[in-house]
């Protein structure tokens, strides 16, 4: 729902969604599931408008707003831009839940009656002042209906759980005690939920154990702990705080793979050759005894300055050959057809009290790899043991069965030609794609050609809208972003879901066990997937808060940047040094009457014939920084110039969503 009242319906299995005018709406609002007519086509047919039949189900997600009282009456003032209406709520209710006026409160609608101005309902919570981080951060977690505390009940039945390892614990488990083990993790990391494990075989093999934490052997089927973790389905990391899946007890304590404390693990060990190759493998509970935690900047050390021959610890051992065995993997993956969209990530630093101090670009190195490479081979092991039926050390599982698959369909296939034409414009010629192995094919070649070029960063941005998203579900078929035929998410169960349920399918299957049920492993799936992308919307909301903020004492300085993106309502720009980005609405462009030119992805000047595509070089003025919207305003600077492509005046430009880059406190696999 837009802030002027009129709506967008997204259909299951349709790109393209329906719009509705706000007369049509039949008071529905954000979130609400509705029934739809599809009444014909608007401006140049390009959307279908129609208008709302029936409200089928209401959205349980609160609307976040400030208090207001007037006499005995109560409003929440909304500010969201997806509620053009206030709510009226009880006074007395809102009064007893605590909630002063001025205060910004989460408020629930309950219904709407025919002939009111706006809906009714009760406050939720009561979030604290307007402006305070938590408050703030809290705001954020309401708005996408995200609990940011653990229930008495959960917190009472993780601290129920035993922290002695006891000799039943350790029945029917290897023992990699006297195993070279160690971390790898971010520095400020506080669940270690995998561990590398190393030796050298005599016959000139290594053998390398992936040690997951056994979260599945804590945690049942049935109980207060796996129906919390179930609904919330993933940790949550906002800019300056994780929201984890599971309480403290286990994800800090019991199930982290902490140094120097014997821990339960459920591991994929593989005899590795020299070159990388899988020799065998063999999936089982076992205990470990990490060695050593180390994060990705001491690990990168050893790698970018290993110790002389003689002088090497067990440790620079293991680190030197698994980065090289990583490197076969990963040379490996990107032959049978992977792509790499390894993109620069952007990460906020707040102090103490949550305020941005710092927006910079973090890259990806080798020790980044070196994890991620075993991760994906421990996933994709797992995986297809299940799908094929396939064999442990020489024994065969009797048939595939039921299990929760990572998928990642083939990509769009008219986006992708859409990519060639505009590629087309700047002398490249990329390869038709008809099927997903030349797509792929011509993407890294489209890629590989323009790197280093100013082009580059819009073909990659068209390219990852070309692709599809990745889900969860019971039907393989397979992961086309990886090249990996079988893909599944077995190595974080400490914050996902699915990784919990694959843990529980893999160990039953081990034990000889019966096919799950597809049908009720389906719709887990589904709702694993949905978790999954309202997490990664809070996570990118409380970046845009962060980056606004950031920008608040800018305001009136000048930068310079790149067009990102190009609507039929403006252009996008993205700032050189911090890549934050704002945006510059095409009726500010006062120069000229600019018209949208979608097949080439530009604007274009009707009277002078100026054009802005993407990737070209601007500079702007930072015009104004709204934190309640988490909208950044820009001016472009435009200069008179004989080049048709040159920018000519000053422009203000409205309130526009910041940058859309997403930070993760902890991303090893995709």
């Amino acid at each position: 729902m837009s802030r002027e009242g009129f709506i967008f319906v997204m259909v299951e299995g349709q790109d393209d969604d329906i719009y509705v005018k706000a007369a049509k709406t039949r008071r529905a609002l954000n979130g609400d599931i509705v029934r739809v007519a599809v009444t014909g086509h608007g401006e140049k047919g390009k959307r279908r408008e129609g208008e709302v039949v029936e409200i089928l189900e209401h959205s349980k997600a609160p609307f976040v707003g400030y208090m207001h009282y007037v006499g005995a009456q109560a409003w929440v003032l909304m500010q969201s831009k997806n509620m053009p209406y206030d709510i009226e709520v009880d006074a007395e209710q809102a009064r007893q839940a605590g909630a002063q006026a001025g205060m910004k409160v989460a408020a629930v609608v309950d219904g709407w009656n025919r002939g009111e101005p706006c809906p009714y309902g009760h406050v939720s919570d009561v979030l604290g002042t307007p402006g305070d981080n938590d408050t703030e951060m809290h705001a954020i977690l309401a708005e996408f209906n995200l609990p940011y505390r653990f229930s008495t009940e959960v917190e009472n039945a993780a601290d129920k759980i035993s922290e002695e390892i006891t000799e039943e614990d350790l029945k029917g488990r290897k023992d990699f005690r006297d195993t070279f083990t160690f971390t790898i993790d971010p520095t400020d990391a506080k669940d270690f939920d995998d561990a590398l494990s190393f030796r050298k075989l005599q016959n000139g093999n290594f053998e390398v154990g992936v040690h997951i934490a056994d979260v599945s052997y804590y945690v049942r089927p049935s109980g207060a702990v796996n129906a919390e973790a179930r609904e919330r389905g993933t940790s949550v990391y906002l800019v300056d705080r994780t929201v984890p899946m599971l309480p403290e007890k286990l994800s800090n304590k019991l199930c982290s793979l902490r140094q120097d404390e014997d821990k339960l693990t459920f591991s994929v060990v593989f005899e590795i050759g020299p070159k990388g190759a899988v020799k065998s493998r063999w999936f089982g509970r076992t205990v470990i005894r990490s060695n050593r935690r180390m994060d990705y900047d001491q690990a990168q050390q050893i790698i970018e300055n290993p110790p002389a021959e003689g002088e090497r610890t067990q440790l620079d051992e293991a680190i030197l050959t698994l980065n090289r065995l990583a490197k076969c993997l990963r040379e490996a993956r990107f032959r049978a057809g992977a792509i790499n969209f390894d993109r620069p990530e952007m990460k906020v630093e707040v102090d103490d009290q949550g305020k941005p101090v710092r927006v910079y670009q973090k890259i990806a190195r080798e020790s980044n790899n070196l994890i991620e490479e075993f991760m994906l081979l421990a996933n994709r092991s797992v995986a297809e043991y299940v799908a094929t039926g396939g064999k442990m050390n020489g024994v065969a599982m009797k048939n595939a069965k039921t299990f929760v698959y990572r998928v990642h369909g083939e990509p769009n296939y008219e986006k992708l030609e859409g990519l060639r034409g505009f590629a087309s414009n700047f002398g490249y010629k990329m390869a038709e794609t008809t099927n997903g192995k030349n797509a792929a094919e011509s993407l890294r070649e489209l890629l590989a050609a323009a790197q280093g070029k100013p082009e580059y960063e819009p073909f990659e941005n068209l390219a990852l809208r070309s692709m599809a998203k990745a889900v969860y579900s019971t039907d393989n078929i397979g992961h086309y972003g990886l090249a990996f035929p079988f893909y599944t998410h077995f190595t974080s169960p400490i914050r996902r879901f699915p990784d919990l349920m694959v843990h529980r399918l893999l160990s039953s299957y081990l034990r000889g066990g019966d096919s799950a049920d597809k049908a009720r492993f389906e719709k887990e799936c589904v709702h694993a997937s949905e978790r999954e992308l309202v997490a990664a919307d809070a996570e990118r909301t409380s970046v845009k808060y962060k980056l606004v903020e950031f920008m608040q004492d800018k305001v009136g300085m000048e930068f310079d940047g790149a067009v990102s993106g190009i609507t039929e309502w403006g252009m996008y720009v993205e700032l050189d040094e911090t890549h934050i980005e704002g945006m510059v609405p095409l009726r500010e462009m006062r120069s000229d009457f600019y018209e949208f030119d979608e097949g080439h992805y530009r604007l274009r000047g009707r009277r002078t014939g100026r054009e802005y595509r993407l990737g070209d070089r601007v500079r702007i003025k930072v015009a104004g920084a709204n934190l309640e919207q988490r909208q950044l305003d820009f001016e472009l600077i435009e200069h008179e110039e004989t080049d048709p492509r040159a920018h000519t005046d000053e422009r203000r430009a409205p309130a526009v969503p910041a940058g859309r880059k997403r930070t993760d406190k902890k991303r090893k696999t995709h």
